[in-house]
This record gives C-alpha cells, sequence and structure tokens, in this order.
C-alpha cells in the first residue's frame, strides 16, 4: 500500500472514531480510560501532537473541539457526570495501563 492511501485509510478511521464519540455521549470518559486507557482529552492529545509535528498551529481548547463536536466546557456542561468511587478506584489501579499522552501513565 503506498503511503498516500495508508494515509487517506488512516484518516478515514480517525473520523470514524470521532464520530463514533460524539454519538456515543452516555459514555464516560473515565470509563474509556479504565477499559481501554485512553479517552477523547487523550485523543485530542495526539491530535494536538500530530498538528504541532506538522508545524500547524493550534491549542488543546481547538484539539478538543475537533473532538468532541463542541467546547469542552459545553459538553462537561451538558453530558459529563460525577465519577463515582469505583470508577475513581478503577483509574488509579489502571493509570500504569493509560496511554502515555494522558499524562497519568508512568510507565
Amino acid at each position: 500500500m503506498d503511503e498516500a492511501t495508508r494515509t487517506r485509510l488512516e484518516a478515514a478511521a480517525f473520523r470514524g472514531l470521532v464520530t463514533h464519540l460524539r454519538q456515543r455521549t452516555d459514555v464516560q470518559n473515565i470509563d474509556l480510560m479504565n477499559l481501554a486507557g485512553f479517552c477523547r482529552n487523550c485523543l485530542s492529545k495526539w491530535y494536538l501532537a500530530a498538528a504541532n509535528e506538522e508545524g500547524v498551529e493550534m491549542d488543546y481548547d481547538l484539539a478538543r473541539e475537533t473532538v468532541y463536536g463542541m467546547t469542552y466546557d459545553d459538553w462537561k456542561r451538558d453530558y459529563q457526570g460525577e465519577a463515582s468511587a469505583e470508577q475513581k478506584s478503577i483509574f488509579d489501579a489502571t493509570k500504569p495501563l493509560h496511554a502515555k499522552i494522558s499524562g497519568h501513565s508512568k510507565a
């Protein structure tokens, strides 16, 4: 597979993931972190890092808006619930498995 085709396919997969996450507002970021080790914020950080690598001017707020489809404050207001004690406990226990870009993993 040539590089241009691979890049197009990766971009389409990213757009599909973002669309899915925007539709699944019932799924909390902490649940994503606990199960998969990454969340919408991690995806935003990967997007921002890619922009920086390409010399594209972007800040974290714009990267999060790209992923969330709205400002982060709006998303938190409309969809984010308070994490339970159990969710917080699992989050702490799984920190070594979190994506390095999350800032939680010390591995």
